[in-house]
């Protein structure tokens, strides 16, 4: 059954020489009001009062930040910016899971994905416009990289999903958005300064406050990167494995041939931050005849020995041209079986937002990377981040 969609003009006129303050440090704006006039004694509280209506509050404009002077104000709205991505279109599903296509700055488009669960929900955020890994059963995979998104962009798809379900704090702590996943479109490790800077902002005392056990990063084994990530971030780890031997991970995530699946997994035994309490989940999406068998199963098990580890079977959720069929039921619950015998957690995920492309590894954008422009005396210059 096909959901219902409204499309919602992005009509909102931006001016590109004012500076958008989502997404800074506090360094950053600090520097940001020093050159407002605002004295440097008065920067530090100035900031504080700023970090909170943005973070804390989800001031939209600078005229709701009563506590700050309204010179000050004033300045602030000649300046600088408080924008969200732009909504060019959304889409309910049938089970509840929305999906907004945002448009941004530049005119390229992200998409980012809500699914609500009884009081509470989590929401998918992507990293970056398109992707450059490939994997054969992801529809982003067979988009190019245009670029990577901005510390701002990021967390700003966090701030327009509140805007949206009005989910700023309330009296009781009530919260819809309960978790975040970083498994959008793109590889979050490939543009990992921008995510590490949105990531913290979102984990602020002072602000936002999400726990960092409420954040899941997702990656498919940028190995270089994970160490870093757990030590700095300590955020919860998934790993998008989807095979057990080398040749057939080589097909489904081309980046093995970087970095081999024995590799990978002496990163997730080396994770920081793992522990029992904090396992790494292992995403594994069923493949008809491709990845499925018994003997899979009990090489998954050889392979996750010892680790804290929790198994998440994801059927494959179709799209238009893809290669792949998904496993049958039969066959994804003997292979579970088999996991659950050795002790590990393997629930299966129920897909949610099928119907309106929103499943897992179904995001898509029509972004295309420019075309490079050849300047004489000069290199070309891409639109790649």
């Amino acid at each position: 059954m096909n959901s219902a969609s409204e499309d919602v003009p992005a009509d909102t006129v931006r001016d590109e020489n004012l500076l958008n303050l989502i997404g800074l440090t506090r360094t950053e704006l600090t520097e940001a009001v020093a050159k407002l006039g605002v004295p440097e004694r008065q920067q530090r509280m100035r900031v504080g009062q700023l970090w909170r209506w943005l973070y804390n509050r989800g001031a939209a404009s600078f005229a709701e930040m009563s506590d700050l002077g309204k010179e000050l104000r004033l300045r602030l709205a000649e300046g600088c910016s408080i924008e969200r991505p732009n909504i060019a279109q959304t889409l309910h599903s049938t089970d509840g899971t929305m999906k907004w296509l945002l448009r941004l700055a530049d005119g390229n488009e992200v998409e980012m994905v809500y699914i609500p669960d009884l009081d509470h929900g989590a929401l998918c955020i992507s990293s970056q416009v398109g992707c450059t890994l490939n994997c054969r059963f992801c529809h982003t995979g067979t988009m190019p990289l245009v670029r990577n998104l901005t510390a701002g962009e990021i967390l700003g798809q966090f701030m327009l999903a509140r805007d949206c379900l009005d989910d700023w704090p309330n009296p009781d702590g009530h919260r819809k958005i309960s978790t975040i996943v970083m498994m959008g479109m793109g590889e979050p490790l490939l543009n990992y300064d921008n995510v590490a800077q949105a990531l913290n902002i979102i984990m602020d005392s002072d602000g936002i406050a999400l726990s960092r056990r409420a954040i899941t990063l997702s990656t498919a084994g940028l190995v270089p990167a994970m160490e870093r990530c757990g030590r700095e971030l300590r955020v919860n780890l998934a790993v998008s494995l989807h095979a057990v031997n080398d040749e057939v991970r080589d097909q489904l995530v081309p980046l093995n041939r970087r970095h081999p699946i024995a590799e990978l997994i002496q990163a997730c035994r080396d994770y920081p931050s793992a522990n029992n309490a904090r396992r790494i989940t292992f995403e594994y999406v069923m493949l008809q005849e491709v990845n499925d068998s018994l003997e899979d199963a009990h090489e998954l098990v050889r392979l996750l020995h010892g680790l804290p580890a929790k198994i998440n079977l994801i059927p494959f959720n179709a799209w238009p041209g893809a290669p792949y069929e998904c496993s049958s039921n039969n066959r994804i619950r003997r292979f579970a079986s088999v996991l659950n015998d050795a002790g590990f957690a393997a629930p299966v995920r129920a897909p949610r937002g099928r119907d309106i492309m929103a499943a897992c590894g179904q995001l898509k954008s029509a972004s295309k990377k420019a075309p490079a422009v050849k300047r004489k005396g000069r290199r070309a210059n891409t639109a790649g981040g």
